[in-house]
């Protein structure tokens, strides 16, 4: 799985192989240490190969961090939306996209790594892709602990469905907290107060 999906990132455009780390979840182990992280660099990630990688790559950036599913109705628009997003802000702002594919709202993001690689692929993704985690419950990444804790719901810290997105600062702070409903593109102004 892991040659075929290195694969599918190898055929993807040279801007795009760039950015397009895949990357699994932290350690179970981890517990509840996400509570003592003062920012997203805090935390670890390995990719799907294996490599162990701190998310204080992002230092300086302004971020983006959310949650994916392929059959999810707001997939289309979301994905091209996003991908506009980084097409005119990553060069010119530095503007980070952490997505994280997750199959816990209505099981629509049922495949494994190599499928998601397929399917992003299909999409032309640009930006950075983790591996499928949970966002709730007590398996829930740490990153996503902790970012939910920082900027919760109206009803509750939770993720009520796929397409959440968390603008981060430049501080790897969690500043803003959007649901499903707003498009990546209405976020633009927004990212304006923290370039």
């Amino acid at each position: 799985m892991v040659r075929h999906c290195l694969s599918i990132l190898l055929n993807l455009p040279v801007r795009s192989l760039a950015t397009a780390a895949v990357f699994t979840s932290m350690s179970a182990n981890e517990g509840e240490n996400w509570k003592k992280a003062s920012s997203i660099y805090d935390f670890t990630a390995k990719t799907i190969n294996g490599e162990t990688v701190s998310l204080d790559r992002y230092k300086g950036h302004v971020c983006i961090i959310v949650n994916v599913a392929s059959q999810c109705g707001y997939a289309k628009n979301h994905y091209e939306e996003l991908n506009k997003l980084y097409d005119k802000y990553a060069e010119s702002k530095g503007l980070k996209i952490l997505a994280f594919p997750c199959n816990q709202f209505g099981g629509q993001e049922p495949g494994d790594g190599e499928q998601i690689c397929q399917f992003v692929s299909s999409k032309n993704v640009k930006f950075d892709l983790f591996e499928k985690v949970d966002v709730n419950g007590s398996n829930a990444h740490p990153l996503w602990k902790f970012i939910k804790h920082k900027k919760g719901g109206m009803i509750g810290d939770f993720i009520k469905w796929n397409f959440t997105k968390f603008i981060i600062d430049r501080n790897g702070i969690p500043v803003e907290r959007h649901g499903p409903n707003t498009s990546p593109l209405e976020l633009e102004k927004k990212l304006e107060m923290y370039w």
